[in-house]
């Protein structure tokens, strides 16, 4: 039985009064070795933003949990039901939803990327997706091998979820994990981070 705490944790975080807080935003990390970043992913989001975290079972092969900043609650499918008994108990993929300002799905594995294609919603992650606001900002890194990333399907995959006003930080050209040289790495780290960042500012700005 998964532990309920991070579920509680959540739900009193929605209660923060938004006036001059900082952003929230909602990082996830999806079935891919790039994974294996996501320690740094966080703590280079939480210098200057609220971050929750949300994981696939797959992308658990690759993530180290202690190198995750110590104040970023981890939120994996165990978590998604555990603290549910009866009609009227808040759902966990609702309350993140709710909680978020935005979303960044890093790394986005090309098993995610079609699931959320076809709005299938079958894990946490992917129920959160379902269940978002696209007046949000959302972003996402995507991270497969080249023969994945060129493959017709995840153009049309692409496509669709642009279409939905989803942001694509594009994948870099670098030897890959499986000793393949070509495009499909993940966008390095400062420069996910950086983009989200620029994009928040920029629209602060125009709305002061």
């Amino acid at each position: 039985m998964a532990n309920p705490e991070p579920v509680v944790a959540a739900k009193e975080m929605i209660q923060v009064n938004p006036v001059s807080r900082k952003p929230r935003i909602l990082l996830a990390a999806s079935g891919s070795v790039a994974a294996i970043k996501f320690g740094n992913l966080c703590h280079c989001f939480s210098d200057w933003a609220d971050v929750r975290a949300v994981v696939t079972m797959a992308s658990l092969h690759f993530i180290n949990k202690a190198s995750l900043p110590k104040d970023v609650i981890l939120f994996t499918d165990e978590d998604e039901w555990s603290s549910w008994n009866k009609i009227g108990d808040s759902v966990l993929h609702i309350e993140l939803h709710r909680w978020a300002d935005i979303m960044v799905i890093a790394p986005l594995s090309a098993n995610t990327l079609g699931k959320i294609a076809g709005g299938l919603c079958d894990n946490l992650l992917t129920c959160i997706v379902r269940a978002w606001d696209f007046s949000k900002p959302f972003f996402v890194a995507p991270a497969m091998n080249t023969f994945m990333w060129t493959n017709p399907f995840t153009q049309l995959h692409l496509t669709a979820i642009e279409e939905l006003g989803i942001s694509v930080i594009q994948p870099v050209t670098k030897k890959l994990a499986c000793g393949d040289y070509g495009n499909g790495a993940m966008a390095e780290i400062s420069i996910i981070c950086s983009t989200v960042r620029l994009f928040l500012e920029s629209r602060n700005q125009q709305s002061s």
